[in-house]
Formats: C-alpha cells, structure tokens, sequence
C-alpha cells in the first residue's frame, strides 16, 4: 500500500487536463510508440472533436524514483457540470488531486466547485500552472489567485506545460511526495467504491472500482449493497493502456470487475461491492441515484424507425445509465420517447451519438425540467411533461427547481450579465471580487430559464469569457401556465410549454409568428392561436390561397359575381372541416431557436 498513489485531475474547459494527462503517460513510460496520440484517454470521437471529456477514465502507471517502485491511479474527471456526480464519485475514490488551471485564463467557475468537493473529501491538492510555453501566460497574477482559493504557499505551485512536457517531471515527484498512499485495514471485510462502469458488447458491463478495505480474489461471489444483487467475479484486473487479467486485488488497489451484468440498471456508480459471506456492516456513504434535470421528446422523422430508435437508445443506455427514457406518442410527430438528461450538454452529446454511431435521423421537442403540481388533496405529482399537467381546477400550486449559479467573468461585463440573469427571474446573492479585474457573481436562479439559451447569451455578452457553473438547491412555489399552440382551434401537443406567466404573451406572440412563416399556405384559412387555458393570448392567420373565380365576368350584373363568390366561400367553409393543417418538422425546431 505504501508504493500506491490514487489521485485526479481537476481542471475547467479547454484547460490541459487531457493534455497533461498524456504527457503523464509518456514520462512513465504506460504509452508507447504506436499507441501515443493526442487525448489517449478520450477515446469517442465527440469527445476528441469538441475537446471535452465526456466519460472518466481511469488508467495505471508505474514510476521508478529513488530506486524505489511506485504504482500512480490516475481516475481522470470530465469537467462539465452535467456529470458532477461522476466527479464527485472520482473525487471519493482518491487520496489526492491535481488542482490545473490556465496560466492564460485563471481560475474559472467549474474548477472551483470541483476543488471544493475535493476538499470536502480531504484530499491533498497540488496546484499546477499549465500552458505557461503560452506568450499571453500571466503566471504571477494567476499565482495570486491560487494562494487567495486554497492558502497555500506560492512555492507549491508548480509550473508546467502539458503542450511540451515543460514542469512534468515535478508534478510526478510531487505525487510521490505530497499524495498519502492509501489507508484502510487489509484484513478487514472486502468494502470498494464502484466509480465507473462501461459497457463490453462481448463481456458485459464492466465495473471500476477502488478497495477501500479487504482484498478480492477471482471466483470470488460479491454482491452490490445498494442493488443488492449477487454476482461471481469471473475476471479481475488493473486498468492500463488495456485491461490486465490479475488473480487477486488488494486494499488501496484500483481495477475492474467483469461477472456477466447484462443490463446497466444493476450497476450504479457510487454503490459498494463486498463478499456474500463476509460482507462489511456499513456501505461507502455518498451514494445516489442519478437524477435526470432536463426532460425533452426524442422522436423519429419517419415513424417505421420507431423500433429501431428504441434499440439505438436501450444500447446508448448501456454506455450511459444516466439516460433514462420512457416511451411516449403525440398527435403531431406520432410515437417516440420521453428522455431524461443530467444537463443540456448531455442533451445534445445523446442527439450527436444517436445520429453518428446508430445512423438515426430524430427530431427533439422543446427541453423543459420536472416541475411537481401540488394538488389541492396534497397530493405531489412529478410532471416532466406540459400535456401531462392535471387541470387547472384541480391544481393548488406548481414548484419548479431552483439553481444556485457561480459566474466568473471580467469586470468590464458585470451589467449586461447582471441584467441577463435578472430577465430569466435570477436574484443576485453576492459579488466578490477575486482580483481587480475578475468578479465572481452568486445568484439564485430557476433552472427551466438556462434550459433555453441562457449559455449562449452569457458566452456571447462577455466575448467568450464568462464561465458558469451551478448546483440544484431545490424547489421554489412559482406562477407558471400552460402555454397551448392551436392551429384551426386543434391543439399542437408537441409545441406547449409550461411558462412563467410573464414570459406567456411575449413567447406565444413570437411562436406564433414564427409559425405563421413557416407553414405552407392551404387552400383555406389558418388561424394561428396561443392559448392560457379557453384564453387566446396571440393570434395570426395565415391567408388562403385563392382562385379568382370572377375574372371569366365581364361586366354583367354585380350579383352574378356575388353569387360565384358565395359559392367560392361555401367550398372554403367545407374544405376547412374536412382538411387537416399539415406541421413541417422544422417548425418543431424553430421553437427551439426562437431568438435566431
């Protein structure tokens, strides 16, 4: 246990943590000749594109210092905020974590929220200074608001560049030095920490673990305390470049576990695994089930895909239990899923795969969060879904999530972001300033508002230098209605929303002129209506398309055209009850892009 170092590395968005963790992978030698390439740990092709870490990683290197023999865990983290309860699940399975921030950039939002789940977990942090080869690198400024985050001396923090090895030598002696090797009681009952699981089309899921007390031999029979489900470990093993078979893993260790799990339900991350005879008294605490924050309709352009999108999602869902989906059918784009995703990130990563990996055409309705109704017998009913609402006679009153958001960005955009957050309902809580020119904002904000565009609009106010980040703080009582979209008095399902009630006029008006450009004409009139309930809040009309029925009249008696224009209205009037109005799929997405 004394040669065993666990640790991660927490980092923002773009700044090194993939980078770094290559050349860490280089130096120990673990990457070799025709393996080496850049991000070797993100292995999807989102991932590689985008340069974000989407899945964690965990891989085993070893390193020689003073003669001696040391054995590194690196448990890499992806840095969005949709997958902080990975993070946290990461963050557990470590003694020590190295804290990387830009030296061109500083400190931003996510490295914060995840620094202090580091400290709340005790782990022993060693600042790096990372792209410091960079000619705008401000490293004295950035040094400053490192020692002002976490107290520690300006000696400790070590200067590096991922991009050319510069520093890296240092950061490995440092983990030898300053990261304790693991604690825990060799003889005690087996007690390890799931923190990852990925699905094997041949093997099964395969489970992550770390051993926090006991040792685990092959053929051994375990069972998962919080499923508590029974399995035999047909192979054990440590995490390297790929996957190496051991026979027996011990106290501070890191590796996986295969026994034939078919379904991703009966692996959660965070849950513990002990012996069927001997199991431990108490589970590792922390343990949650992950749940979905944004809800969103996933349907198939033509509906004979039906089928097949439902294997292409079942299949997702086994690389990523945090999916969940039901099934679900409208009146306008027939039968699909209800979906719930973990943030808007994860949203459109889950749309991307469904079009890249399984060749899956889909359109997705507009995001909105679970809101609970409380009815007037008390009772709480979850509702992810607008047409799911109960009527409004029934209803006592609706609680949405509230969000606690850190903004960090420059002083010079402190009032168009201040004002941003105030249009979408937020309400300022604090404002300190981390140095003269950086402010970091605290607000309190409802989480249906971000859903729509909020990053968009923060990205684009602060010129790309505001970095956001929140947490869900719970549930707030709020005035929102039913937003219907009617075409021809025919409710459109797929187009309501649940709104706050100042935000109805301005966005029914809006979609309905939207609409009004986009559906082809008919041969009779449209009437476009929003709709609160049996009150129409916005209304257009889209016109017919007309014959001139009068030109073959020349001259002759005015009531001879009255007459070929009377009977003209009577087939309008009857081809409007029997003709139905016809939404284009884009439509759908309009509303999705409503401030283009």
């Amino acid at each position: 246990m004394k040669e065993i170092r666990n640790f991660c590395i927490i980092a923002h968005i773009d700044h090194g943590k993939s980078t770094l963790a290559d050349r860490l992978l280089e130096l120990t030698g673990t990457v070799m000749g025709r393996d080496q390439q850049a991000q070797v740990l993100d292995d999807m092709d989102i991932e590689r594109e985008r340069g974000i870490t989407i899945k964690s990683h965990a891989i085993q290197m070893d390193y020689q210092q003073d003669g001696q023999h040391y054995v590194f865990n690196l448990i890499d983290t992806p840095g969005h905020v949709d997958f902080s309860y990975e993070v946290s699940r990461s963050i557990a399975a470590c003694e020590g974590a190295l804290l990387v921030i830009d030296a061109t950039q500083g400190i931003q939002a996510q490295t914060i929220s995840n620094l202090y789940l580091a400290i709340e977990n005790d782990l022993e942090i060693i600042p790096v200074l990372n792209k410091m080869d960079m000619e705008n690198a401000m490293p004295d400024e950035v040094k400053d608001q490192i020692v002002d985050l976490i107290g520690c001396d300006y000696e400790d923090i070590i200067e590096a560049s991922g991009k050319t090895g510069y520093g890296v030598d240092k950061i490995l002696e440092a983990i030898v030095t300053r990261i304790p090797s693991p604690k825990g009681e060799e003889d005690a009952p087996l007690q390890a920490l799931i923190f990852d699981s990925v699905f094997n089309s041949f093997r099964g899921i395969i489970a992550y673990f770390r051993i926090f007390s006991g040792e685990i031999r092959k053929g051994d029979q375990v069972k998962f305390v919080n499923t508590g489900k029974k399995y035999e470990a047909n192979e054990i093993g440590v995490l390297r470049l790929k996957p190496e078979a051991r026979d027996i893993l011990r106290t501070g260790d890191v590796g996986y576990i295969i026994s034939g799990i078919k379904t991703s339900k009966e692996v959660k991350v965070g849950d513990t695994i002990t012996h069927v005879e001997r199991p431990c008294k108490v589970a590792i605490d922390g343990f949650e089930n992950v749940k979905p924050m944004v809800f969103a309709g996933i349907y198939p352009i033509d509906n004979e895909e039906y089928e097949e999108l439902r294997s292409s999602m079942e299949k997702l869902q086994l690389n990523d239990a945090s999916l969940t989906f039901e099934p679900e059918s409208s009146l306008a784009l027939g039968f699909g899923f209800r979906c719930g995703f973990l943030g808007l990130l994860h949203m459109e990563i889950i749309q991307e795969r469904l079009e890249r990996e399984f060749d899956m055409n889909v359109i997705t309705t507009m995001p909105n969060v679970s809101y609970r109704v409380i009815t007037n017998k008390k009772e709480i009913v979850e509702v992810h879904n607008p047409s799911g609402l109960p009527e409004q006679k029934y209803i006592d009153h609706i609680e949405e999530p509230y969000i606690r958001a850190q903004i960090i960005t420059r002083t010079d955009y402190i009032g168009p972001i201040i004002k941003l957050c105030l249009d979408k309902r937020g309400e300022l809580k604090s404002q300190t300033y981390l140095t003269t020119s950086r402010i970091e904002l605290t607000v309190d904000m409802p989480l249906g508002e971000i859903v729509f565009d909020f990053y968009d609009k923060l990205k684009s106010i602060s010129k790309g230098y505001a970095s956001f980040d929140y947490h869900v703080t719970g549930y707030k009582p709020a005035q929102l209605v039913k937003l219907d979209i009617l075409l021809n008095s025919e409710p459109v399902d797929a187009l309501s929303a649940l709104i706050h009630v100042d935000n109805a006029y301005d966005f029914g008006r809006r979609i309905c002129i939207k609409l009004k450009d986009l559906i082809p004409r008919q041969q009779f009139d449209i009437a476009i209506q929003a709709a609160i309930g049996a009150k129409i809040i916005a209304r257009e009309t889209i016109k017919a398309v007309r014959k001139d029925v009068t030109a073959k009249c020349y001259g002759g008696d005015i009531t001879r055209k009255r007459k070929l224009l009377e009977k003209q209205k009577k087939g309008k009037k009857r081809m409007r009850q029997v003709g139905n109005v016809e939404v284009p799929q884009q439509a759908f997405l309009v509303v999705l892009k409503l401030n283009d």
